[in-house]
């Protein structure tokens, strides 16, 4: 009976909008009845109603655990396995409009927030509270990008390990670790490995739903092309510099619409070309580097100061002279 009356005060508050009764109240009502999933989405629409993303987080956590309890419930005395199990499937099946809901307002509200921080927390939170959901993995890729915008290198890095280990298939997520690994000169045995696993993953990778043919080829070619980048630096860092060159002027034409990845890409060939005397190669490549405005202009300017100036071009002398 208290139940009864606890869930009857849910509903007066709710329509007079005292949001803080409504909550009060269904606290009470599952303090009780801690597995009534109804209670805990009229909560969760209460807080959407307010406004309060972090009540809506933590009733969705409610929520999920009443769902992990149900699923894990064994078969009651009597009944036996398959058909406890089907009757269970059939409940989950009637719920599955109010989970989606839950779930996707949850997903929505945390990769809309602006602040990178705070949409890095809660697309956290999301992902821990909804493993998973078809969004899961999104949201840990979505919180790496949160941190490299907020410039927080050593999250960003702590969250590409949780999104790569949830799934070891996203090129992005490997191109990312390679990239910064081989800028840095770190780890350069995972980075190159990183950045050769993206590259095949990406050869057959069908396109995503949700963009054209098109817009998928120009993806996987600047993908593709920060992919080589990347393997060409490692090979600068092992000293194996013919071979660098090799994944530099790979990556070159892939990376050609994207002026800073281009220009830094030429920039760091024209390195490894000094390292082989291989001048007027190199100044080639500074030149390259220079011809588009990005942060690598005035470096490649200053580099090509170094270099020997280029050989007059001898011409033939004219006839009758």
């Amino acid at each position: 009976m208290a139940l009864i009356a606890y869930e009857l005060y849910i509903q007066v508050y709710l329509a007079q909008k005292n949001y803080d009764k409504v909550f009060e109240y269904g606290e009470k009502s599952l303090t009780l009845d801690p597995d009534n999933f109804n209670v805990a989405v009229t909560l969760f629409r209460a807080a959407q109603e307010k406004g309060d993303h972090q009540k809506m987080f933590a009733v969705g956590g409610t929520v999920t655990a009443i769902l992990a309890r149900f699923k894990a419930r064994p078969a009651p005395d009597g009944k036996d396995a398959s058909t406890w199990e089907a009757e269970k499937s059939l409940v989950l099946d009637q719920l599955q409009d109010n989970i989606n809901y839950v779930d996707s307002t949850l997903f929505s509200i945390a990769y809309q927030t602006q602040d990178p921080m705070a949409r890095a927390d809660l697309l956290e939170r999301y992902a821990a509270t909804f493993p998973d959901s078809q969004y899961a993995n999104q949201a840990l890729s979505m919180v790496v990008a949160a941190y490299q915008q907020a410039n927080n290198v050593p999250k960003m890095i702590d969250a590409a390990r949780k999104a790569l280990a949830a799934n070891p298939e996203n090129p992005g997520i490997l191109i990312l670790l390679a990239d910064h690994w081989s800028e840095q000169g770190q780890e350069l045995d995972a980075a190159e490995q990183n950045a050769r696993k993206a590259i095949e993953i990406l050869s057959s990778m069908p396109r995503p739903e949700g963009i054209t043919d098109e817009q998928w080829a120009q993806q996987k070619s600047l993908q593709t092309g920060l992919a080589w980048t990347a393997i060409g630096q490692t090979l600068i860092h092992r000293r194996r510099d013919a071979q660098a060159v090799e994944a530099f002027r790979t990556a070159a034409p892939l990376l050609k619409p994207a002026a800073v990845t281009y220009a830094r890409n030429q920039y760091r060939l024209g390195f490894a070309l000094i390292n082989l005397k291989r001048l007027s190669e190199a100044r080639v490549a500074f030149m390259e580097a220079a011809s588009v405005e990005s942060p690598y202009r005035a470096l490649a300017q200053e580099k090509m100061k170094g270099l020997p100036a280029a050989p007059a071009k001898k011409y033939p002398p004219r006839k009758g002279a």
